[in-house]
């Protein structure tokens, strides 16, 4: 059984969070599921299902296993990754990394055979939501990938001239919309990023004087592995990253 390093104010027992989940190109929706359910509690452990047992229940991802272990612990509200986690989450995994309760978004998740994967958690009154990002998921990015336009953040626009004109938009997308539409058309942003939203997921600290201060600058679209890398290496160069 894991060590209990969590670190609670006073004599309060601390308290230990689970969230889990495929983690399939990791974007910003992941990142809030898991900064919402670390402020509820003082050590946040994110189970992280294998490529065999997504495969099994929902179909092929994107990126394989590893990679999605390497988004996942890059998070800085992940203090600890579980690889390989069950697909329907059960009390033995609960009790094995000594977990108070778990953490989902306010959508269903389903396993091969139909049941709710959280049912058994639910049953034991251990389970909590966060809300879930708006306009932001991996089926999202992988609609927009399928229409293949320069516009398509724009609500209305229709990409005349595009390559793939003959694609049924509306199936396409239906497609990314998954089981709780956010929207009539993918790629539409539905979440407004301000500027205090944006300074959650940095350290918020400025930089101290004699700090060597390493500038780096790029799209970072469909955030991967290779941009973290190249991230926790400039970040090595110095003592301050921008």
């Amino acid at each position: 059984m894991p060590q209990d390093n969590t670190h609670a104010e006073g004599d309060r027992k601390p308290i230990r969070i689970w969230v889990d989940g495929c983690f399939d190109m990791m974007h910003f929706g992941h990142a809030n599921a898991l900064r919402q359910a670390r402020a509820m509690g003082d050590y946040l452990v994110v189970g992280v299902h294998s490529d065999a047992e997504i495969e099994k229940n929902k179909g092929p991802c994107v990126m394989n296993e590893d990679e999605r272990y390497a988004a996942v612990a890059a998070c800085k509200w992940a203090d600890e990754v579980v690889k390989d986690a069950p697909y329907v989450t059960t009390l033995e995994t609960l009790d094995e990394y000594n977990i108070d309760f778990v953490v989902h978004g306010d959508d269903i998740t389903t396993a091969a055979d139909g049941t709710d994967c959280y049912q058994l958690v639910k049953d034991a009154g251990r389970y909590q939501e966060c809300k879930r990002t708006v306009g932001i998921s991996t089926t999202e990015l992988v609609g927009r990938m399928l229409l293949l336009t320069r516009d398509h953040h724009i609500r209305g626009t229709r990409a005349a001239g595009s390559p793939i004109q003959g694609v049924d938009r509306e199936a396409v997308a239906n497609f990314s919309q998954g089981s709780k539409p956010a929207g009539t058309l993918t790629g539409i942003a539905h979440y407004l990023s301000t500027s205090k939203k944006i300074v959650q997921f940095s350290s918020g600290r400025e930089p101290r004087p004699g700090d060597r201060v390493v500038y780096v600058d790029g799209a970072f679209d469909l955030f991967h592995t290779g941009h973290i890398e190249f991230i926790r290496r400039a970040r090595e160069l110095g003592d301050y990253l921008l």
